[in-house]
């Protein structure tokens, strides 16, 4: 009864951390500020964030994951062991049980890393979950029935989209395109046709305030600010929804395309479940506006976003800890 478990959402961009019985305990951006002189962690989450692009160069403030997976083994491990003393506070007298969501995609090597910065940051047992499973879990999928179920659950360094039937994954992909791909896009776009630098964060705010999918019929406008290309001096810009949805089409392009392809491996008779049922979008990423149109217009496939979709992951995390035998067979990897 003594033994504690938490669900973790490792995300590329957020840390979703879900605790039974407390619920989601712990919503932070995944990013660790270090101090190149000592390497000494200074500042996780929130606080770390809001020193992205603005450090001196004794500071590095970075994000430790990069597309799903762990791209600096060390600072991931950091920031596992700070969100996990955090999610629990105080003094311990047992460690742990943790499960942690994963890319459909994620090889093996790449899972045992997940598994070794899990054990090392303080757990007593590390489970490892496909994210398109817990995804559709949050979302209220039945996942065991015999029954096709489609998830597209787009996150910040990922999409995952897969057919889901009798517990396992019938068909699937995993596309390395989700907000931060999005974010640099837009970046990219307003520096060639602007000739202004902006930087990742007032793109994404950009993207949140004025992002669309489709190209509206009513434009919505907002202004940002970033440094003029040619004079070097700060410069206010207004953009509308048109620029956005324009700086991101390629990203979009791919995404229909990797539905597409699963909805081509999928078998005829899940064909005509998900004819029935549509797809269910989940991830933070897709609550860009008119993103389920897009889809649906693409496909011929009714799309609908889950209720709360940024949470599906972590839900369906801690659901499937506190039922790990219904799970089991869900399960990648424990240790």
């Amino acid at each position: 009864m003594f033994i504690k478990k938490i669900a973790i959402d490792l995300g590329t961009t957020t840390v979703l951390v879900y605790v039974p019985g407390r619920g989601i305990v712990i919503n932070e951006p995944s990013v660790v500020a270090i101090s190149q002189i000592d390497k000494k962690v200074l500042a996780v989450g929130k606080e770390a964030k809001d020193m992205l692009g603005r450090t001196p160069e004794t500071i590095v403030a970075a994000r430790p994951l990069k597309d799903g997976v762990i791209a600096d083994y060390k600072t991931t491990e950091a920031m596992l062991r700070y969100f996990i003393n955090k999610a629990l506070g105080g003094v311990r007298l047992f460690r742990p049980e943790v499960m942690v969501a994963v890319p459909g995609g994620i090889t093996s090597t790449e899972r045992r890393a997940v598994i070794d910065a899990t054990i090392n940051a303080g757990a007593r047992a590390a489970y490892i979950i496909k994210e398109p499973i817990v995804a559709a879990i949050g979302a209220d999928i039945p996942i065991g029935s015999a029954s096709g179920h489609l998830i597209i659950d787009i996150g910040g360094g990922t999409a995952e989209i897969a057919i889901i039937s009798l517990g396992g994954i019938v068909a699937s992909r995993s596309v390395r395109i989700g907000g931060n791909r999005f974010d640099a896009s837009i970046v990219e776009y307003i520096r060639r046709k602007y000739n202004l630098a902006i930087g990742e964060r007032t793109a994404e705010e950009a993207k949140i305030e004025v992002g669309s999918a489709m190209f509206l019929d009513k434009k919505l406008s907002t202004e940002i600010r970033g440094r003029d290309m040619v004079s070097g001096l700060p410069r206010t810009l207004a953009i509308t929804s048109d620029d956005v949805t324009e700086a991101i089409q390629d990203e979009l392009e791919g995404l229909i395309a990797a539905v597409k392809d699963v909805l081509y491996d999928s078998p005829p008779e899940l064909s005509a479940d998900i004819m029935n049922k549509g797809m269910v979008l989940s991830g933070g990423s897709s609550q860009l506006r008119n993103l389920d149109q897009l889809f649906t217009k693409a496909t011929g496939v009714a799309a609908f976003v889950a209720d709360e979709p940024y949470l599906c992951v972590v839900k369906g995390t801690g659901i499937a800890l506190e039922n790990l035998e219904s799970y089991k067979r869900s399960i990648l990897a424990t240790r």
